[in-house]
């Protein structure tokens, strides 16, 4: 097969240009990466401090308050809208609107991208409702387990936080966004790409009449290192009195995007916990009836990632549902996937990547990820024969390369009185309250 090819160059001012045109509908959409600019590069002591730069800026310009821009952006039933991840190393700037509002939407998304002035009493006011969803999210089992996970998986690595504390949120101020925007955002490595309706003449002429002003600041492109390796696996409890079930996290540090393994261990996640159809929800939901659902993922980028499988299940089923999912991890080592599962598996991947060809936003999405990852040219139109050529063998060699018993990690979030002494019979435990701080002493 082959993918329809966005038009690409680089600018003057080191920005990079995609545009995909598709004149179906009278609509554009825009995404901007800007690389340097996301939660990667907070300092130790300004956790968040990307993720709130990024969302403040559209809390008023130079010449347009908070109120302003949301009018405007009602009126013409547009989005624009900023966001840095916690450990990504890119800040995100997106938008979309009918053909006949581009110019407008882009001058107000120029003006917010950069002018931003971080008004004290906008800021005030997001602190304060932020403030009350961090102590929130204490009391949720799946994001103890997640921010254990990532502690856990990643250390003191970037990748090893997940959210904004109180304390780290409290300590930031205006003045630091104010800088980090100055130094971090900056067109040098960035890329901006269009979908929709919109030529790359167009684009070009759109770029340079509302970026005008935005000039190259001579900046290294931004790099990454690799997590250390986690070490040998262990069990980690948090303890969460009163709680009815127990969530698990289980799983080991995997690859980066770029990995030459990188679609065989996709399938291999697929066969084991891809969906309703994968072999974790066939075995702990359907045929035993221990859980609503039981999924695995891959996390790939510019740094290793993860793979993992999880699930939640009742308190009194907590040893049997573990041990039928660290089961479902010893077959795929052990046992070579049926030929017929397996080509199951590689239809769907390719069938929900033929769907995904139907929108324009998906496909330039998918050039974009080529640019992040300096993917050859011909990479998604060779995607499913690559799929597809991969054989049992492969998948069972990935999944003993890669699920190591002696490194799998299991993270579990549950009431101690009930599950500890459980917990114990998996391997050397550490016992955590959560605050995420370990406990001295164990659970009676």
């Amino acid at each position: 097969m082959k993918l329809p090819r966005p038009k690409e160059g680089t600018l003057a001012n080191g920005l990079r240009l995609i545009v995909l045109e598709d004149h179906r509908t009278p609509q554009v959409s825009f995404q901007m990466l800007i690389p340097g600019a996301g939660g990667y590069f907070d300092a130790p002591g300004s956790v968040g401090l990307a993720s709130v730069t990024a969302t403040m800026m559209r809390e008023g310009t130079a010449s347009r308050t908070t109120v302003q821009i949301a009018e405007q952006l009602e009126t013409m039933a547009a989005t624009v809208t900023g966001g840095a991840g916690m450990a990504s190393l890119d800040a995100s700037f997106t938008g979309s609107a009918l053909t006949e509002h581009l110019d407008k939407l882009f001058e107000l998304a120029a003006d917010i991208l950069l002018n931003p002035t971080f008004p004290e009493e906008e800021f005030v006011k997001y602190r304060t409702r932020t403030l009350a969803g961090l102590q929130q999210q204490r009391s949720n089992p799946g994001f103890l387990g997640q921010e254990l996970w990532s502690k856990v998986m990643n250390g003191d690595h970037p990748a090893g936080r997940i959210s904004m504390t109180p304390a780290s949120l409290n300590a930031l101020t205006r003045q630091q966004m104010v800088e980090f925007h100055r130094t971090r955002y900056v067109p040098d490595n960035a890329v901006m790409a269009f979908a929709g309706d919109i030529s790359y003449d167009a684009a070009q002429k759109l770029i340079e009449t509302r970026l005008g002003a935005w000039k190259k600041a001579g900046v290294a492109a931004a790099a990454a290192s690799d997590p250390a390796a986690a070490g040998a696996g262990k069990v980690h409890l948090v303890d969460r009195p009163n709680s009815v079930q127990t969530n698990f996290i289980v799983g080991t540090q995997a690859i980066s995007r770029k990995d030459s393994d990188y679609d065989a261990v996709q399938l291999m996640n697929a066969v084991v916990g891809g969906g309703p159809t994968g072999r974790l929800f066939l075995h702990l939901r359907e045929e035993k009836g221990y859980t609503y659902g039981a999924y695995s993922g891959l996390t790939a980028g510019r740094f290793k990632g993860t793979w993992s499988a999880s699930t939640d299940v009742r308190s009194e089923v907590t040893e049997p549902a573990l041990t039928d999912l660290m089961e479902e991890l010893r077959v795929i080592r052990d046992v070579t996937v049926p030929t017929k599962e397996l080509q199951d598996k590689k239809r769907s991947l390719v069938a929900g990547f033929a769907l995904s060809l139907e929108s324009p936003q998906q496909v330039l999405n998918f050039y974009v990820t080529s640019w992040i990852y300096k993917l050859p040219a011909d990479y998604w139109d060779k995607y499913p024969e690559r799929v597809m050529a991969v054989t049992p063998a492969q998948v069972q060699t990935i999944a003993r390369k890669y699920l190591d018993p002696g490194k799998v990690q299991i993270i579990a979030v549950g009431d101690a009185k009930k599950v500890e002494s459980i917990m114990r019979k998996f391997g050397p435990l550490d016992v955590y309250d959560a605050e995420g701080k370990k406990m001295n002493v164990v659970v009676p």
